[in-house]
């Protein structure tokens, strides 16, 4: 906010027409309104100029959101609870379509859904069926996150499937906390992100569900045991890992 404390009348009136100024002030309405002294929101609270300050933002940001007292979700292009009579003729809010948004539904002890309006439309519990259907994130996990048996990478994997990110390496960096690992930012490595992250997890776990993406005819041919992005385990939501005692 301190571009706004030294901007002049004009500019600051610019500021204010501005959606996401709006989106912030409403936020902090309904902080108040559930008594929260405190309240961080990622476009306003990381200097993305900083790439010190915007690398431990990411590496940071799930223990952040786990942390919380409760999340917000502010569906922008959803009026009223569409959530609890959605079906697969309507659109998906494209908040779920986000890469780094996974990681705000799942880590969170507490995530309540407001539509364009800022009406509460329940919360992530109460809609975990459906969201179950609209991400591929199971309803066990949707209910008390990582607290049960932990999901396969390539179940995790399978939940970024579909999401977009702005930067191509966003749909690398999106995973880090929710596979447990961290590396160097490196804005500019085009796929490559994707790949130094398959080579960390391999390092650091034995959770070989990694190498399960598989062919298709949408992945094509590949020389490399690596996927080259979240797509190739499209169908793998419900690969599990077992540990050696659990063969039979």
């Amino acid at each position: 906010m301190d571009q706004f404390v030294t901007v002049g009348e004009e500019e600051r009136n610019e500021i204010r027409r501005r959606t996401g100024y709006q989106k912030i002030v409403d936020t902090c309405a309904q902080a108040q309104r559930d008594d929260l002294e405190w309240l961080w929101v990622d476009t306003c609270c990381i200097d993305k100029k900083s790439s010190s300050e915007l690398s431990e933002a990411i590496n940071s940001m799930y223990e952040w959101y786990h942390l919380a007292k409760q999340c917000y979700v502010y569906l922008h292009d959803t009026v009223g609870d569409t959530l609890t009579h959605w079906d697969e003729s309507m659109a998906i809010p494209k908040w779920f379509s986000r890469g780094w948004t996974l990681q705000e539904l799942v880590a969170p002890n507490v995530v309540q859904f407001f539509d364009q309006n800022w009406e509460c439309i329940g919360d992530r519990e109460q809609h975990a069926s459906i969201l179950n259907h609209i991400t591929r994130v199971p309803t066990e996990t949707l209910k008390i996150g990582f607290g049960g048996p932990r999901p396969s990478v390539a179940q995790i994997m399978s939940w970024a499937a579909d999401r977009t990110t702005t930067r191509e390496e966003d749909r690398a960096y999106s995973l880090l906390e929710l596979l447990g690992v961290q590396m160097p930012m490196l804005y500019g490595e085009g796929k490559n992100a994707f790949r130094r992250l398959q080579l960390e997890i391999i390092r650091k776990s034995n959770d070989q569900s990694i190498f399960a993406w598989g062919w298709s005819k949408k992945t094509g041919l590949s020389d490399s045991f690596l996927a080259d992005d979240p797509s190739w385990f499209r169908d793998c939501s419900s690969v599990i890992s077992l540990a050696p005692d659990e063969f039979i």
